[in-house]
């Protein structure tokens, strides 16, 4: 019993489908954090003067982690074949 051509095409446009479904949001978390860290880089003599440059790094190195372990879960699902 071979899977027919039809639910093989279907089953690759789905993967596909959800690939860029789990790859675009990530992409995504990469731009922010670079914006966020030019922001710091730019603001920070303001934000050390408000007291509020220590929220902005925290915030910088939660989105690196965020985003290293969006891309490290992505590689491994598309390893084992479940992505």
């Amino acid at each position: 019993m071979d899977i027919s051509n039809d639910q093989k095409q279907s089953e690759g446009k789905k993967s596909t489908a959800l690939r860029a479904a789990w790859i675009i949001p990530n992409v995504l978390c990469y731009l922010l954090l670079i914006y966020i860290g030019y922001f710091v880089g730019k603001n920070g003599e303001g934000l050390e003067e408000t007291n509020m440059l220590g929220i902005w790094l925290f915030m910088l190195i939660a989105m690196l982690l965020v985003s290293l372990f969006g891309s490290y879960r992505i590689v491994y699902w598309i390893k084992k074949g479940k992505l």
